[in-house]
């Protein structure tokens, strides 16, 4: 079977600067077990915005690993997430929507240092938080 994470927005800022050593040591397991690494494009938009351009370079190693699936924010997808922000009643977190709906669809747990904004659009999410 196979199994995977999702990398929220600050999973993927920990990776590219090295400010968490489980996050890269994560990757790096996911590389050798086959295990997924789902990054959503609008996590990946805000990561570009935050992380120093010296670490643009480790970004784009993670996003061109063989393991590593972009989930985009196409014309269905951002309907499924305009729904879920509405029954968040009209929340404008779109990032931690989109975040969610790749669990909701994947079932796999979501890579986080900021579990919050994901719980505020389902409580069952499941997490792993980063150290």
């Amino acid at each position: 079977m196979i199994g995977g994470r999702i990398l929220d927005t600050s999973a993927l800022e920990h990776f590219a600067t090295g400010r968490s050593v489980y996050a890269r040591a994560l990757v790096w397991a996911a590389v050798e077990q086959s295990d997924v690494l789902v990054v959503p494009t609008t996590a990946l938009t805000k990561a570009w915005a935050r992380i120093p351009a010296e670490a643009h370079g480790v970004l784009e190693v993670l996003l061109g690993l063989p393991n590593t699936v972009i989930e985009v924010l196409d014309p269905p997808t951002a309907h499924q997430v305009g729904l879920l922000l509405a029954a968040a009643g009209g929340r404008d977190e779109l990032t931690a929507a989109h975040v969610v709906w790749c669990w909701r669809r994947r079932g796999w747990a979501i890579l986080t240092a900021d579990p919050g904004p994901l719980r505020e659009f389902d409580t069952a999410v499941e997490v792993e938080e980063l150290p």
